[in-house]
């Protein structure tokens, strides 16, 4: 059956397209640039966000709408008779939570919705390819998605060997000759193609230097989380199903997140073969494992005297017994009842970069009127709660709340030099102006049968 697509108010050639391409696996599709019309990029403008940074270009969203049908007329003319040049990405950087920068790049307003165009197209191809472990930046999947399966393979299996992977430098390291012959198993189609090939192409710009980087996919593209899933499907997720599978045994299954996956196995003997090939395998395709951040981890079930719910160091056999996927660390705790459960809290590095991040905003907003600061801080709790409001981690949004009160109250008390605001004058504030309580959005049907 093939795959749901979005696409509401969108040509059904589209879903045409997508229909042969799950009916005809094998299929290349050598036609699909006339696709790309002013219809289609119509959509992809509405779909494009309007309130990020302008690119190097210093073009609005508010600028290009004001003669939106001229632009996306000369968005697919352009495209179409090979005239368009895809600029430059300017690349800024944003704290990480270890001390270090994450560089991210932003294309014009234009380039974005060009880009949102062209991945619906290849999207309609690759969802009928991609597997049902992959879930980063797919229709109708989440985060939250890839952790439900997660948890219901550990549930399945009784716990297991757990293989926690990190890809060093994903996104900047994709081999530009491998993401084409990957794509040239589907679509040769040459104007589409050459317009990959420009955003591949396009340069960073970076203290008025601009340069070319000769791998990676486009910094901060809208195209750029399609084109790193076609390349892990094909070096990991295909082979793991096709070659790794059938050769293991025992059980094992993959859960994989852009480029953030865990592998589970039942033996730990398949855990170790897999672990030892799993660095050739990703050399191949010019990619590197992180030598300290993988790990092969010994999540099965333990014995029920004792109870590990909290982060534990290595056993005698230098294995930990927990591990983190997508922000939140796993580990073997007690329902209510008594039973052996997997369950899940906000990591100490995400807890520490949104504190960090709700300090600088203070620091950067403590003249507004308290009456804005309340409502800005309220969004930013209920934004941390909706990912993090899973079930079992209603401690860990309680201890959040907590630590925001105190930011806040900090940066208050630095707003009149003479007159210190104590905790105790800022508690009667909070009556006044009190932050959301934790709530658990993410509940798990479930999540009190034993596992």
């Amino acid at each position: 059956m093939t795959r749901t697509l979005d696409l509401e108010n969108v040509s059904p050639k589209l879903q045409r397209i997508a229909t042969r391409a799950w009916e005809a696996p094998q299929l290349v599709f050598n036609s699909l640039a006339h696709l790309i019309d002013v219809e289609l990029l119509r959509v992809a403008y509405q779909r494009t966000r309007k309130d990020g940074a302008v690119g190097v270009d210093h073009q609005t969203a508010t600028e290009f709408e004001q003669q939106l049908e001229g632009n996306l007329r000369s968005l697919v003319d352009r495209m179409h008779s090979g005239r368009y040049l895809a600029p430059p990405v300017r690349r800024v950087h944003i704290p990480k939570g270890d001390g270090r920068t994450r560089p991210i790049g932003i294309p014009t307003f234009e380039d974005k919705v060009l880009q949102r165009g062209a991945a619906m197209v290849l999207e309609a191809i690759y969802e009928q390819d991609f597997l049902d472990c992959s879930y980063g930046f797919r229709p109708g999947r989440s985060a939250h998605d890839a952790l439900e399966a997660l948890w219901q393979g550990l549930y399945r299996m009784r716990g297991g060997w757990v293989l926690e992977v990190d890809i060093q430098s994903f996104f900047d390291t994709i081999d530009h000759g491998h993401l084409r012959a990957f794509l040239d198993l589907r679509v040769r189609d040459g104007v589409l193609r050459r317009t990959i090939d420009k955003w591949l192409n396009a340069g960073v710009m970076e203290a008025g230097a601009t340069w070319v980087p000769d791998a990676g996919t486009p910094q901060g593209g809208v195209i750029s989380p399609l084109l790193a899933n076609i390349y892990l499907h094909h070096v990991l997720d295909v082979w793991f199903e096709r070659e790794v599978k059938p050769r293991l045994g025992g059980d094992a299954f993959l859960v994989r997140y852009a480029d953030d996956f865990v592998i589970v196995f039942a033996h730990e003997v398949d855990a170790r073969r897999v672990e030892a090939v799993l660095p050739k395998r990703f050399a191949k395709y010019g990619l590197t494992l992180h030598p300290t951040k993988t790990q092969l981890i010994d999540f099965r079930r333990p014995p029920r005297d004792g109870d590990a719910t909290t982060r534990q160091p290595p056993d005698e056999d230098g294995l930990a017994k927990t591990f983190e996927l997508l922000g939140f660390v796993h580990y073997w705790g007690k329902s209510r009842q008594g039973n052996r459960v997997v369950q899940r809290k906000t990591a100490s590095s995400r807890l520490s970069r949104a504190l960090a991040r709700i300090s600088d905003w203070c620091r950067r907003n403590m003249h507004l009127p308290v009456r804005d600061q309340h409502v800005a801080l309220c969004a930013k709790v209920r934004g941390h709660n909706a990912y993090f409001g899973i079930s079992g981690n209603v401690h860990a949004l309680g201890r959040f709340r907590y630590e925001v009160e105190r930011i806040w109250q900090r940066w208050m008390s630095r707003r009149s030099r003479s007159t210190r605001l104590r905790w105790d004058r800022f508690h009667r504030r909070l009556s006044r102006y009190p932050l959301p309580a934790p709530r658990i959005v993410h509940g798990m049907a479930i999540a009190q049968r034993t596992a």
